[in-house]
């Protein structure tokens, strides 16, 4: 038999309960994902290369000569993650690694004509629509989110290591 309906059954009802709280919060990440996800695609279907490619063949344009150390820190990613996007970028031939200098070891990233020709057909933003609406949040509320962020993933009892994965590469 249910309990009658009553006026505070009604209240209750319309209460937002803990689950529901939740239950928005993951449509919103699946509103973010999904955007990155598309972006992506999208980079992938007309330049051809991957999205992470993309960024950092930009960087390499944008600062000509740059090295694999420079470059991993403009990308916000490990060295050895950022040696293995230079060496699929060079495969391709979007990219020229020379050795120039006093110091024959250390190389220096070039972008070829057909690495401009790649940037060309890519849609922008080249570090991606994630990164792109993070920097353009202000100082108070990236500071909101990052807290916010770094109480879920301690519930989530995530590997930290994963934030030097580009998201493209996910």
């Amino acid at each position: 038999m249910t309990p009658p309906f009553t006026a505070n059954t009604a209240a209750a009802a319309a209460e937002p309960t803990a689950a529901d709280d939740a239950g928005r919060v993951l449509q919103q990440f699946r509103v973010v994902f999904n955007a990155v996800k598309t972006h992506f695609q999208q980079v992938e279907r007309q330049a051809g290369v991957g999205g992470a490619q993309v960024w950092a063949l930009s960087v390499i344009r944008d600062q000509p000569g740059i090295g694999v150390n420079a470059l991993a820190l403009a990308l916000n990613i490990k060295q050895p993650t950022a040696s293995n996007l230079v060496r699929s970028l060079a495969q391709q031939a979007l990219i020229a690694v020379r050795r120039e200098g006093p110091d024959r070891r250390a190389v220096q990233l070039h972008a070829t004509a057909a690495g401009h020709h790649v940037l060309q057909r890519a849609p922008g933003p080249f570090a991606g629509v994630l990164p792109e609406a993070l920097a353009g949040l202000d100082p108070h509320t990236l500071a909101q989110l990052e807290a916010n962020l770094s109480t879920l993933i301690q519930h989530l009892g995530a590997d930290e290591r994963g934030a030097s994965i580009p998201l493209a590469q996910m």
